[in-house]
């Protein structure tokens, strides 16, 4: 982070600390209207002991809720420090400008009415909030959110009736929801998981989830980051911030709505078709440090999981049950989610064989409440077997907590594990096997159980694990450099980018291109006419394809223009006039720049190579299954670049056409380090192209047990 971008980093830390931690409160205004909102605001305020001075503010009041209310805020007793603003929006710009001039550090506005509507004057006000937030500095929350939360300093300025719990605990929340994020907070405290601080960031109009989410990184008592995003304002400072989380050990634990059906339908490239918010999210924001969640239940269990249990060396489970049902639904679970019980070690085995009873199974899942003598003694033992046994990294055990006392078994086994499970270097975790609610007593309980993850129903307690076990080992991996610049690509981007005209290149045009970066395709020639491509394909030999060449045709095969196994001069004559008339057929007829004869490969297996730019995360790179099948049939990962050859390999492994590139069912492995070469070409295209690459498109990439050959190939810049 070079000077500047850390000082700016620096005054938005300082913004929010004056948000979160304000001198005392202005309700800009104070209402007794029914259904106002600013009545619930100020009781909040009241019944949470605010320790600043709280000021109703309204023009035309001077008494209010039996208080004084103040007309303008040089009436105030003392500087108006922060703002909850719930005045019409047309006023807002005007009212923020003059609380700035009188001192004011910051300001909540709940009032709607800005650049979500879709009205131009709306929007136009948006902009002037915006030019608002700029000029006078104030750090903005909103506008059209619900208010915020921050323990430590009794601060509850949402309007909200229902009781809360204030307890500066390890988990901080930014929400572009306010009605979600009241619903999780209280999900999440009925769980005994205390969230110390909430902000609801509305439009985003000054501070933004990216600079609460560094806020919290950098803040001492948070050790889990919630946010619950509709769209990513400022993508840079995004990475940013989940890089700073990364670096502090702090996960960001996302729920993400959304895929970019518009990008998607815009884009004339496959990737970019079959890339949408989502993919490009996980592939980007993954590998920075975000662990984004299905749905608000599993954003739960994987918080429950990283709050209370130990950090995983890794994602190989152990698990003991009362139930051989409930040892059925781990297994079937853990296999869902592509996680392994390993056999127990032997010396584990023999430890175990005393404490079973005459003909019990040792297995891993263990069924211990069947095969376990001596009741909970023999269940406690083979807990210890199995957390000292080097082959497990995570221990699950079934049951859930006592809704009543009475359960001494259950207390017991809960209360003994906890200890154990505070001296052992694994994480523990409880798994009932269904969802259930808790009351006071099994709250209350729970908070002894500092040491041990207490989740809810085998499938989404699995599929959590399996978000933190991920993201752990990405956080484990080293970052790659960026390549080095190729000159030779550059050169011919610098050519290409110079020019005028359609930004789709043309398939030679593109081929060119992806050459220099080690991309090569087979031997070719344009023709503009039938003639000159019988003497193409003569000098080529057969057999050969011909396929169309214009820009304005990115997908040929759909339109007729790919015609293969061409296998003498009079075929490829007539191949020649075929794709001409199909051309001049097509509405609008679009022309062509002649046909390109190539070479017919055969005898590899079709792959795609993609990159699309993403609206939010920018380039994403793809790889996966190729040819006419590829958007039906979907086998692609994704990968942020740049790639090396660890990255690109594990990029592989993320598809199912990943087991045929390395041999399958007795065919001989094809010529992985040659695919591995492409993906890191690919790769340094996008780097060097940087603003300049909407997107690529590789399809097919022939991959043979010896090379690999671009088949057809298509480049979209933004000239």
């Amino acid at each position: 982070m070079d000077d500047r971008a850390g000082a700016q980093a620096r005054s938005k830390i300082e913004k929010i600390e004056s948000l979160l931690n304000p001198r005392n409160v202005v309700i800009v205004g104070a209402s007794d209207k029914p259904g106002n909102w600013s009545p619930r605001t100020w009781r909040n305020l009241k019944r949470y002991n605010f320790p600043g001075p709280i000021y109703p503010y309204n023009p035309t009041r001077d008494e209010i809720w039996g208080e004084r209310c103040y007309r303008s805020f040089a009436e105030l007793p003392e500087p108006p420090d922060h703002l909850v603003v719930l005045v019409p929006a047309p006023h807002v710009p005007a009212l923020l400008r003059e609380a700035a001039a009188a001192g004011a550090r910051s300001a909540t506005i709940i009032t709607a009415g800005f650049s979500e509507s879709p009205d131009p004057k709306r929007k136009a006000l948006g902009e002037e909030l915006r030019r608002v937030a700029e000029e006078t500095g104030l750090a903005i929350s909103g506008p059209n959110c619900l208010g915020n939360f921050n323990a430590s300093a009794s601060l509850f300025t949402l309007p909200d009736d229902r009781l809360q719990q204030f307890v500066a605990g390890p988990i901080a929340i930014v929400a572009q929801s306010g009605g979600i994020v009241l619903a999780l907070k209280r999900t999440l405290e009925e769980r005994g998981l205390a969230a110390g601080m909430l902000v609801t960031s509305g439009n985003e109009t000054g501070l933004t989830a990216a600079d609460y989410i560094a806020y919290y990184a950098q803040h001492p008592a948070v050790k889990v980051v919630v946010a619950y995003l509709e769209a990513i304002h400022d993508p840079p400072a995004f990475m940013a911030a989940l890089r700073s989380a990364k670096a502090a050990g702090k996960p960001v634990v996302i729920f993400k709505l959304g895929a970019s059906e518009e990008g998607r339908a815009a884009a004339a490239a496959h990737t970019g078709a079959l890339a949408g918010s989502v993919e490009a999210f996980d592939a980007v924001a993954g590998a920075a440090g975000a662990v984004r969640v299905k749905n608000m239940d599993d954003l739960v269990e994987t918080v429950e999981f990283l709050v209370h249990a130990r950090k995983p060396n890794g994602a190989r489970l152990s698990a003991i049950t009362y139930s051989g049902g409930m040892r059925g639904l781990i297994t079937d679970a853990a296999s869902a989610h592509g996680l392994k019980f390993p056999a127990l070690s032997e010396e584990s085995r023999k430890t175990l064989e005393p404490h079973m009873l005459p003909g019990a199974t040792i297995n891993n899942p263990l069924d211990g409440g069947l095969g376990a003598a001596g009741g909970v003694d023999g269940f406690l033992r083979s807990v210890e077997v199995y957390l000292n046994d080097p082959g497990f990294d995570i221990l699950l055990l079934q049951e859930e907590l006592p809704r009543e006392p009475g359960s001494r078994r259950a207390e017991q086994v809960l209360r003994t594990v906890n200890d154990l499970a505070g001296k052992a270097g694994k994480p523990v975790a409880f798994i009932s096997v269904l969802s259930y609610g808790l009351n006071d007593y099994c709250r209350e309980l729970r908070t002894e159980l500092p040491n041990l993850a207490i989740m809810q129903e085998p499938d989404r307690a699995l599929r959590a694990i399996r978000n933190t076990t991920d993201y752990y080992a990405r956080m484990a991996e080293p970052e790659v450099p960026p390549p080095a610049p190729n000159p030779e690509g550059k050169r011919i981007l610098a050519e290409l980018l110079s020019g005028s005209g359609p930004a789709t290149l043309d398939e030679v045009a593109s081929k060119r291109l992806l050459a220099a970066y080690g991309i090569l395709g087979p031997k070719e020639a344009l023709a503009a006419n039938a003639e000159e491509a019988a003497a193409a394909a003569d000098r080529i030999g057969y057999p050969v394809v011909a396929k169309v060449m214009s820009a304005a045709i990115p997908h040929k095969s759909d339109m007729g223009g790919v015609i293969l196994n061409l296998r003498n001069a009079d075929e490829v004559r007539e191949a020649f006039r075929k794709i001409a008339a199909a051309v001049a057929a097509l509405p609008d007829n679009p022309g062509m720049d002649g046909v390109l004869i190539a070479e017919m490969a055969t005898g590899g297996l079709e792959l795609v190579l993609g990159a699309a730019r993403d609206s939010e995360m920018g380039p994403v790179l793809m790889f996966g299954s190729g040819g006419v099948g590829i958007e039906l049939m979907k086998d692609v990962a994704f990968a942020a670049p740049p790639l090396d050859e660890r990255t690109a390999r594990a990029l592989i492994a993320r598809t199912k056409v990943g087991a045929l590139v390395k041999g399958y069912r007795g065919k001989p492995p094809l010529d992985e380090a040659a695919l591995v070469k492409a993906l890191i070409g690919l790769s340094s295209l996008i780097c060097d192209a940087g603003e300049a690459l909407e997107s690529v498109d590789v399809n097919p990439f022939l991959l043979r047990e010896q090379g690999g050959v671009a088949l057809d190939g298509l480049v979209v810049l933004r000239r």
